[in-house]
């Protein structure tokens, strides 16, 4: 069990992933590992889990702080479950959130059916009390949904605007952060990794 306002290094520099995870995780010190001047490291993994371990090592070992991972991403069937593992880098290495998408909108239209666009976000994370963790504590979490080529919304992050969400007939991008938190992958990956934490 941790100590309430425990030091954890955040393995990533995405703004919106690290106000999440502050959000979701407010009885701890959620530090994102830019202010350690450790640099992301890259994901040779072939499945979520396995970059969400590397990258939660990394962050501890550089940090000698527990870390925490995340390693999500948009499966879309239609595409054979791409972008996956390389969502965030699905348009390029360098790829921003508008390059990926526009990647993804030009993809699907391409395809010869785009009448059945059912997708899922995926959520792993990894917590690692430090580099050589025997056990590291992973969660996952997953949102199921489906794709739309006109993008709306203003808020989130990646492909939010044309990932829309049945419970509230809107893209994740037009949801509160709050709401997003509830049915989110992330939200739900990361209140099961509450539970570990606090027990």
């Amino acid at each position: 069990m941790l100590s309430k306002h425990q030091k954890i290094v955040l393995a990533s520099g995405n703004k919106g992933k690290i106000k999440e995870f502050q959000a979701m995780l407010a009885d701890y010190s959620i530090i994102p590992q830019s202010e350690f001047n450790i640099k992301e490291i890259e994901e040779t993994g072939t499945t979520f889990v396995e970059n969400a371990i590397l990258k939660a090592r990394h962050a501890a070992f550089e940090s000698q702080l527990p870390a925490i991972a995340d390693d999500s991403g948009l499966v879309v069937d239609a595409l054979g479950g791409k972008p996956g593992v390389i969502s965030a880098r699905y348009a390029g290495v360098e790829a921003s959130d508008k390059d990926n998408l526009l990647k993804l909108i030009h993809d699907i239209k391409a395809l010869p059916n785009k009448e059945h666009l059912s997708a899922r976000f995926i959520c792993i994370l990894a917590f690692m009390k430090h580099e050589n963790d025997p056990c590291p504590v992973i969660t996952q979490g997953i949102w199921e949904g489906h794709i739309v080529l006109q993008a709306a919304g203003n808020n989130g992050f990646g492909y939010d605007p044309v990932f829309f969400v049945e419970e509230y007939n809107c893209t994740s991008a037009q949801l509160s952060r709050e709401q997003k938190n509830t049915f989110s992958h992330r939200g739900k990956a990361l209140r099961l990794l509450r539970q570990q934490l606090e027990n």
